[in-house]
């Protein structure tokens, strides 16, 4: 076995990150046209006539979508800082939830834990 630790650009390559941000703000740029009714026939009229007010869906639907990319991204990133590059390669022959093993097993006269010396 080589002793070479992975990094963290083995672990999530950056391509990957911005692959999986872009899917986001794509996902929120489409619920945002959708929930604005931007495909619709009243709300297209009353763009082009001029007598919408605010923003339009499609104006909108860029924000959220990269404001949703940038959080994403900034997520993502903090949570590949978390990881520990050695952890990734260990094997674990337990199960992750339980409690770490004790050092050392405790005597057969010792009594169970969670049973107080004084039972009657």
């Amino acid at each position: 076995m080589s002793d070479e630790k992975p990094t963290r650009r083995d672990i999530l390559r950056p391509l990957h990150l911005l692959g999986i941000a872009l899917g986001c703000g794509v996902f929120a740029m489409v619920v945002t046209l959708v929930s604005t009714g931007a495909f619709t026939l009243r709300v297209n009229t009353a763009i082009a006539n001029g007598t919408y007010e605010g923003l339009t869906p499609l104006a909108l639907s860029l924000v959220v979508g990269g404001s949703a990319f940038i959080v994403t991204l900034l997520i993502l990133a903090m949570l590949i800082l978390a990881v520990d590059p050695a952890d990734v390669t260990k094997t674990i022959d337990r199960p992750v939830l339980y409690d770490a093993e004790p050092a050392e097993k405790p005597d057969s006269d010792d009594q169970a834990p969670g049973r107080s010396g004084t039972a009657k």
